[in-house]
């Protein structure tokens, strides 16, 4: 129940709590040694009940107090198993769509290749996630050919995605996709103890979706798309909903992560630590492949200003 403050940025926080951390863990460990001690001393049943021994007693459990008080920082673990990708990823090729007027894909072609990192970027409106709904065949071309493999399985996180039924209760939300989950190290889990990898413990996974906060039912959201151990992933601005420890986590998890990925964000440090190349949407069907970081682009674009 402790609020600490902190004048400083987020690198600087993490540093100051991992300081703070350590101090209670030195302390926690030595108050243990002196409640051994103390331990023995209650055993003994001191039959001279004077106004010392009775102070000693007193402090004998608010010492076990402190040291039975565990510091329980939960963190979350993303380690699910990702799908075998054949040879054949994604291919679309001279691609059209537009709606009335507004032109989002004129003859776009391109062979993703296996390990593929790519972010994209454009202003709103110009398309970007209507590109996502073809590639995973929620929406169609009005011509061109969009060639999946067969191996591919897409996990893919939108904005607009978290359809969570409110009536469900968490554990059912899981158990509807899997009972048993194989993780990257090649452990079975249940959805329960999956669930507790993504920091809903036993008494939180058995409440309504409806009682979650936003950032629980994000992140409730997130471990749907992962647990189908998807080998191309697919984030829609994923920097705007979730939060700062889910993020981070995700971050590493993408570093490892072998699989293809595609990433629309205006994150700058997000993309720059995560995609090779960028396409770019410039609106009107105009759309070209940047090879940069997404740093370069912008520095490039502000130059151009």
């Amino acid at each position: 129940g402790k609020l600490y403050t902190h004048i400083g940025n987020y690198s600087y926080f993490l540093e100051k709590r991992e300081a703070r951390e350590q101090v209670y863990d030195v302390e926690a460990a030595k108050t243990k040694k002196l409640l051994k001690h103390e331990l023995e001393w209650m055993r003994k049943m001191p039959k001279a009940r004077t106004t010392k021994s009775k102070s000693r007693i007193d402090a004998f459990y608010d010492i076990k107090e402190k040291a039975n008080s565990r510091k329980i920082r939960q963190e979350l673990k993303l380690q699910v198993k990702m799908s075998r990708m054949g040879g054949k990823i994604l291919e679309l090729k001279k691609v059209y769509k537009s709606y009335g007027d507004t032109k989002i894909l004129s003859g776009f072609d391109y062979t993703f290749k296996k390990g593929e990192r790519i972010g994209i970027v454009g202003k709103n409106g110009v398309g970007k996630t209507t590109f996502l709904n073809i590639i995973t065949g929620k929406d169609t071309p009005d011509s061109g050919k969009v060639n999946t493999g067969d191996t591919i399985i897409y996990g893919y996180y939108t904005q607009s995605g978290i359809k969570l039924k409110e009536d469900k209760r968490v554990l059912e939300v899981v158990r509807e996709i899997a009972d048993y989950i194989q993780m990257g190290d090649g452990s079975k889990l249940s959805a329960s103890q999956l669930l507790q990898h993504f920091m809903f413990p036993p008494e939180m996974q058995f409440t309504f979706v409806s009682s979650l906060s936003g950032g629980e039912k994000r992140r409730l959201y997130l471990l749907t798309v992962l647990i189908k151990n998807p080998n191309f992933l697919i984030l829609d601005e994923p920097t705007n909903d979730l939060d700062i420890l889910t993020l981070n986590t995700l971050e590493e998890f993408l570093l490892d992560f072998g699989g293809c990925l595609l990433v629309v964000s205006h994150d700058r440090y997000f993309m720059d630590k995560l995609v090779d190349n960028l396409f770019i949407f410039e609106g009107d069907g105009n759309n070209r492949n940047y090879f940069g970081t997404y740093t370069e682009y912008r520095n490039e674009e502000a130059d151009k200003e």
